[in-house]
């Protein structure tokens, strides 16, 4: 449960920054009459992520066991994919994201009020496909048949709900980029997990080989249905008897991505040449 509450809190407080950096903007510019153009932005972006997620559900439903395996595999794959990349953009640009969003917020107010639609959609509208996409790769992933993963979802986007509220108000004041730092590595951790099971999947699915080569089973030191098992299987989308291949995968993925995520940024600029150095003025 606590991997899906990460999970809506991390994904659903981005959404929310957004919303609330484009808001104040408005009002601080007394730009109240743009207001309804990005509230309804906001509000298709909403329910497209919604009917994305009602279709992903109730779509998968209609295959058959081996196809919904193979879908559930590939998305599961897609998902981390996209995660992976959204952490790490968020990362680099955390500290520039207010001033990026009023460079398109005024060029939308430019255009008119479509643009002003658009530039709220597309702001909240990745977020919320990425939420969507995400959330119901690590609920199948969870597998344990309880409304606990998506309790831990909801959880989460409530509370980014009222973290946004708070940061419009200016009742709180934190390091947004030690923030999505130290949460994108947690959710990169969550995100390995449900790679592995996205593997697992494609195995079941016949898709790829080595279902039947276990690389440990400890079924009996940590049982699925205990308290623990259940607690690591929410974290960490913890299975007691992975394939080789599953965990393969899971340390190719986590190890490198937090290597590199946790490095430090790099210089763009150069350092001068020894013919540069000597005819650059003292």
């Amino acid at each position: 449960m606590f991997g899906n509450y990460l999970i809506g809190l991390r994904e659903g407080l981005e959404a929310s920054l957004v919303v609330c950096i484009l808001i104040a903007y408005l009002v601080k510019t007394e730009r109240r009459d743009a207001l309804v153009p990005i509230w309804t932005g906001i509000g298709v972006a909403v329910a497209l992520a919604l009917g994305f997620g009602c279709a992903l559900t109730f779509g998968s439903q209609e295959l058959t066991f081996q196809a919904q395996e193979a879908l559930g595999g590939t998305l599961s794959i897609v998902a981390v994919a996209l995660v992976t990349w959204m952490v790490f953009w968020m990362r680099r640009t955390a500290r520039h994201l207010r001033a990026e969003l009023h460079g398109k917020l005024d060029s939308a107010l430019r255009m008119g009020t479509a643009a002003l639609v658009a530039t709220a959609f597309l702001a909240v509208g990745r977020e919320g496909l990425e939420t969507a996409l995400f959330v119901w790769a690590s609920v199948r992933a969870s597998g344990d048949g309880s409304h606990g993963p998506l309790l831990g979802v909801l959880l989460g986007l409530l509370t980014a709900v009222v973290l946004g509220w708070l940061f419009y108000k200016g009742a709180v004041r934190i390091n947004l980029a030690k923030f999505f730092t130290w949460t994108g590595a947690m959710l990169v951790v969550v995100a390995a997990g449900v790679l592995a099971y996205g593997v697992h999947d494609l195995q079941e699915a016949e898709f790829v080989g080595g279902l039947q080569d276990k690389a440990f089973d400890i079924s009996a030191t940590v049982p699925p249905d205990s308290w623990y098992g259940t607690l690591l299987k929410g974290v960490f989308n913890f299975q007691p008897d992975p394939t080789v291949l599953q965990v393969v995968v899971w340390l190719l993925y986590l190890i490198p991505t937090l290597v590199f995520f946790f490095a430090p940024a790099r210089s763009a600029a150069k350092p001068p040449t020894g013919a540069e150095a000597a005819v650059r003025p003292r």
